[in-house]
């Protein structure tokens, strides 16, 4: 070593030296570890790792008020962020750190219960693998661990390790922390004594996050990409164009966009390109299929929005799936209120233009939610008065009480109403007559799809200016101005019409192409004006809508290219709806072929993989809706009453 580099590392090391002294007559004003002081809080915050059976730790913050004492657990497992979602305020008060989160802030500090939110598995500052929502055990996932299990094992160690709490716990949650309740009634703990499924995510092809009807939600690769891809979603998309409409359109299809961002390192994204179709993958783990296999121990209370922007489908499946077993009609309770995704746990007296007269989210908590939790929660509880079923009735504004859904007494019309496609534009009760035009044609163009609401198309998103929360209510005018849409509308009213359930599309179509998609609206068309509120004239209310992909009509497991130019059933059900179409108001039919970018498009040519199709696949296509009497389209109205 030579001389002058044996002198720079003397030189180094000294300097580090006295670094690492830091300077002994000026120290730093900065304690080893920062205590603050709590006594005045109005509770108590701890943050706890909670072992599993397997080995693997879970992260769970709890809180628990000052005076609690026998007092019950609402418990919220989550892959969002336990820190961060009991960290909204940095306050001596529970209720300020709490509010927004998925709860309802009212029942736990008026309610006096401790609150538990947990990690789940692989996410944030628990331990494990993360799996988007881990299969149970069995088929799809052949470890000895699952959401049930995590479930059971964090519910045992609460009521062992919390000396405040009566024993007794009770789970909720919305979306993905809404699914969480569904797992948990899987050979469930005896602590756990009732499970609040909100908004939650049941079967990802029918109808919920990632399909409906085998179309494939292409805006929610974000989600994916974000949530599957870092246990601390710390990795985020990035964006390419102001409008969505152009950034999809630009890549051709979903699965070529993935590739583009780096998404095929995602294991989720990787499982979704294998299985477009309605297989034995997807059908193992559909929580309604699940949940009719499996015994009923505990109290459900399943929360359905009527306007879900995100997972409209879910609550309904598993209520008709669970619903048979509940024979003493004391297990399984339906609320159904007017909101969007999650809406109920905030402020809810409108959704968009629509107004209700009411906070029916203040509502639902206080009335519905509360009182159903301290019965089954609360020592010496009070008696239970929450009705079966407790349904909004939109357009009529007024909360129902029922014991069964769908009900609407003695005067519903069995098996429901039909309301036909006629040539002209109509629509109406009766069926088409001879006379009648065979059919209404438009051009399909994958080039020009049509906008799922008015450009420029936003990406998904809850927070100001973005109003994706809103889409579902959005005036649908704009998209019946379209030559590529059709519209069918029936004569103003002159009494209400009241429709109470899944409306069934039976629509009889053709296209040149071998591959079509079919959007089909039933939508409530505002008189012309309306006093007090202008911009409700003539409005386009969407009451229930969906799409379907032409290539299931034979087989959801099968994708099968359609007949050219040969008129087939197109046959589905559209989300529930509890609505009342008031005299003076119209209802109005449409049909489409796209609805992008929420949808990725359909080529209109049969390729094996949609997710792949190339800019060639894309082509025009004539498409055809028939309303000839022997050939005649409609929607089918369940439980009508007129």
């Amino acid at each position: 070593m030579s001389q002058k580099l044996t002198f720079a590392c003397g030189t180094l090391l000294l300097a580090f030296t006295l670094s690492a002294q830091q300077y002994p007559n000026f120290p730093s004003e900065t304690p080893a570890q920062l205590v603050p002081k709590t006594d005045s809080f109005d509770y108590s915050r701890r943050d706890v790792m909670i072992p599993m059976r397997d080995g693997v730790k879970l992260h769970a913050v709890i809180l628990v008020p000052r005076a609690a004492s026998h007092a019950p657990i609402l418990l919220t497992r989550t892959p969002y962020n336990a820190t961060e979602l009991t960290s909204h305020a940095v306050s001596s008060h529970l209720g300020p750190i709490l509010q927004g989160y998925d709860n309802a802030v009212e029942t736990i500090i008026e309610g006096g219960y401790i609150r538990v939110v947990e990690d789940i598995r692989g996410k944030y500052g628990s331990e494990g693998d993360y799996v988007m929502n881990r299969p149970l055990h069995g088929p799809q996932n052949p470890t000895p661990v699952d959401h049930a299990t995590d479930t059971y094992d964090t519910v045992d160690w609460l009521v062992k390790n919390i000396p405040e709490s009566n024993g007794k716990v009770g789970i909720l949650g919305i979306s993905y922390d809404g699914f969480l309740p569904l797992m948990a009634l899987v050979n469930p703990h005896p602590a756990l004594k009732v499970s609040v499924p909100m908004n939650p995510m049941v079967d990802g092809w029918m109808g919920d996050d990632w399909f409906h009807n085998g179309a494939f939600r292409e805006q929610n690769m974000p989600y994916i990409f974000e949530q599957d891809g870092t246990r601390d979603n710390s990795v985020k998309w990035f964006t390419s164009n102001f409008d969505d409409y152009d950034m999809f359109m630009n890549a051709v299809s979903a699965g070529e966009l993935g590739r583009q961002r780096g998404l095929d390192q995602v294991g989720f994204w990787r499982k979704l390109l294998e299985h477009p179709s309605y297989d034995k993958w997807w059908v193992d783990q559909a929580m309604d299929k699940v949940l009719a296999k499996e015994p009923l121990k505990i109290p459900v209370m399943l929360v359905h929005s009527l306007w879900d922007q995100e997972d409209i489908y879910g609550a309904i499946a598993v209520y008709k799936a669970i619903k048979p077993k509940d024979t003493a009609n004391d297990k399984v309770f339906l609320v159904m209120g007017p909101w969007h995704h999650g809406q109920e746990i905030g402020e809810a007296s409108r959704l968009g233009a629509i107004k209700f007269d009411s906070d029916t989210g203040l509502y639902f908590r206080r009335h519905i939610l509360l009182p159903f939790l301290d019965h089954y929660l609360k020592d010496n509880p009070p008696p239970l008065n929450t009705p079966t079923v407790t349904a909004f009735e939109t357009g009529a504004n007024e909360w129902q009480h029922l014991k069964s859904w769908p009900s609407c007494g003695d005067s519903c019309n069995a098996p429901g109403a039909r309301l036909y496609l006629h040539s002209g534009s109509k629509a109406s009760f009766s069926a088409p007559a001879t006379g009648d035009s065979a059919y209404d044609e438009y051009v399909s163009d994958p080039s020009k799809p049509v906008p799922f609401r008015a450009r420029p198309s936003q990406p998904v998103g809850y927070e100001f200016p973005l109003t994706w929360t809103q889409w579902l209510v959005d005036d649908q005018r704009e998209a019946s101005g379209r030559p590529d849409v059709l519209t069918f509308t029936s004569d103003v009213l002159t009494e209400a019409v009241s429709v109470h359930g899944q409306p069934v599309v039976n629509l009889i179509a053709s296209t040149s192409g071998t591959d079509s998609d079919w959007v089909v609206k039933v939508i409530d068309v505002y008189p012309d004006e309306v006093a007090g509120q202008p911009n409700l004239g003539g409005y386009q209310l969407p009451v229930s809508m969906d799409i379907f992909r032409g290539r299931y009509r034979e087989s959801l497991e099968t994708a099968k290219a359609l007949t050219p130019n040969t008129p087939l059933l197109f046959k589905w059900n559209l989300p529930t709806v509890n609505h009342v179409f008031e005299p003076g108001h119209r209802i109005m039919i449409q049909v489409q072929s796209s609805w992008f970018p929420l949808y990725d498009r359909n080529p209109q040519t049969f390729v094996p993989n949609i997710f792949w199709a190339k800019p060639g696949d894309y082509k025009k296509a004539t498409q055809r809706v028939y309303h000839s009497p022997g050939q005649a389209s409609f929607v089918e109205l369940p439980n009508v009453v007129r």
